[in-house]
């Protein structure tokens, strides 16, 4: 990623978490489409690597769901892992935290769980193709990658229709002007690819059972088993 995009989300921080629900409709179901497609049982000690982790919104959703969970948290920008670190500060161990770019920095460890929300489409698509590779490479058997993630229409016109869309369901949610024009301001920095090229790129990475859960203007859920 670059410096641009670092910038870009160490001034969202401190406000990012506040916004999500009207910047992100159908944030509950999004969210629990990533946790449901987690296939291990919710007792079971697990690792687990949240890639562009920001301010620990998804890994708080793992930890809540999979109390045994261990999850390393990686992201670019140190201000959105300062507050990750403020939400976790009483975890202890459990939880790991990594300032890196992981669009191109090796994956160390291996992992029962690779997830990621809202961080990939910010790759070029070179780069995506080759960490879904490495994410591949990282699980082990069996493992899973989750990826709760925006997309682009698969046309101009479908995508001019979906962010229209997307634009007239967060405004009738309420989101506040200026947290809106932030917002679309960071979105300058999207990189998003169909969820057609996404799915083709995890069968070429080499996953198995690919299952798309989750799809809703912009937004999209999908997984795969090592």
């Amino acid at each position: 990623m670059t410096n641009s995009v670092q910038r870009a989300f160490d001034l969202a921080a401190e406000d990012y978490d506040r916004t999500r629900r009207k910047l992100v409709p159908g944030f509950d179901d999004f969210y629990r489409a990533a946790i449901d497609l987690i296939p291990f049982p919710h007792d079971q000690e697990i690792e687990v690597l949240d890639l562009g982790a920001g301010t620990g919104l998804l890994a708080a959703f793992i930890a809540y769901s999979f109390p045994k969970a261990r999850i390393t948290m990686v992201d670019i920008s140190n201000e959105m892992l300062e507050r990750a670190r403020e939400r976790f500060e009483l975890g202890g161990d459990r939880f790991h935290f990594e300032v890196s770019d992981y669009g191109t920095a090796p994956i160390e460890r291996k992992y029962d769980a690779v997830v990621s929300a809202l961080s990939i489409h910010h790759l070029p698509d070179e780069q995506k193709r080759s960490l879904f590779q490495r994410i591949h490479g990282a699980l082990n058997p069996a493992g899973v990658f989750v990826n709760a993630e925006q997309f682009r229409g698969a046309t101009v016109e479908a995508e001019r229709l979906n962010h229209d869309r997307w634009l007239t369901r967060v405004r009738d949610l309420g989101v506040d002007k200026q947290d809106l024009a932030a917002a679309v301001e960071r979105m300058k920095f999207d990189r998003s690819a169909t969820l057609e090229d996404q799915l083709e790129w995890m069968r070429a990475a080499g996953f198995r059972a690919i299952d798309c859960a989750y799809k809703n203007l912009i937004f999209a859920v999908y997984a795969g088993r090592k």
